[in-house]
């Protein structure tokens, strides 16, 4: 379901679990066809005015495309902008439940545009466009924010007390929970992907790459799969705030099914990678994930 791995190491997207990973190519660098790092034919100098010429200049052929990257990030910026305008017109002015939903798809706008951005900042190699994780995570993943939506969406309309919560201390607590798990969650696994840097992926890798080293610093020192954790409780926060029972259920069986299975995957490849390092690494720390030991 929802995607993404990190873990103490390099980690993986959302599903796949290749057989081999190879080192993301710069989008912005120069293609080279040659392992010493020689540029191909195709790659020619220009002429500088004064007759000499630059090796270093590419021709237009070679420089990246940057649409696609420009692209996703303004759709998303432009997507927060206005949900997050409807949330605060709705829940403010209008006292309409109905700002669960906007508030919803502002989340899911900040989550995607952060994916990119700590992965730019920290492993810039690997920002390329599946950075975002818009479309690496599979139809359970979209179904299950569908679902999300449309839940709330009946509740709001066909049953709009289901909402209103005579105990305000009740209601207050249920959206307080809600909020401080979404936040926590996001904050830990940004947090994650920021200190493992160039040692996390969102491709789960089963070849220990050259330079690979085990995290354990930081938030690793606590957690195993911290950016695993993170996405776990978030999910789980913002069904709360939507008010959404069934998809809180669904949410958590779901995700908890899916990191349980995908944890026990990525660790034999660490055990592989480390040895007794990994092993002793796994008995001072946990998931954070209830029965995922």
């Amino acid at each position: 379901m929802a995607s993404e791995t990190s873990s103490s190491t390099s980690s993986p997207d959302i599903g796949t679990f290749s057989t081999s990973t190879f080192p993301p190519r710069d989008p912005f660098s120069p293609q080279t066809d040659h392992a010493n790092g020689h540029t191909p034919e195709s790659y020619t100098p220009s002429s500088f005015t004064n007759g000499h010429t630059s090796p270093l200049s590419p021709t237009t052929s070679n420089v990246p495309n940057p649409a696609p990257l420009t692209l996703r990030a303004f759709l998303l910026g432009f997507t927060l902008s206005i949900s997050l305008f409807l949330t605060i017109h709705l829940a403010f002015v209008k006292s309409n439940p109905l700002w669960r939903i906007p508030f919803f798809l502002t989340s899911l706008s900040l989550f995607h545009y952060l994916e990119y951005q700590v992965t730019a900042l920290y492993n810039p190699l690997a920002a390329t466009t599946s950075a975002f994780l818009l479309s690496q995570n599979g139809r359970a993943y979209n179904i299950a924010h569908t679902l999300a939506f449309t839940e709330c969406g009946i509740h709001w309309y066909f049953f709009p007390n289901t909402f209103e919560v005579e105990d305000v201390t009740a209601q207050s607590l249920f959206l307080g929970l809600g909020f401080a798990m979404m936040i926590v969650g996001q904050l830990v696994r940004t947090t994650a992907m920021a200190q493992a840097g160039k040692n996390f992926s969102h491709v789960v890798s089963v070849k220990k790459k050259e330079g690979h080293v085990l995290v354990t610093d930081g938030v690793y020192s606590v957690l195993r799969h911290p950016s695993y954790f993170g996405f776990f409780w978030w999910g789980l926060g913002s069904q709360l705030v939507l008010g959404n029972l069934v998809c809180l259920l669904g949410y958590a069986v779901v995700l908890w099914r899916f990191f349980s299975a995908r944890i026990a995957k990525e660790e034999q490849s660490l055990i592989g990678f480390f040895g007794a390092e990994y092993k002793k690494y796994l008995k001072k720390t946990w998931t954070g994930i209830p029965f995922i030991y």
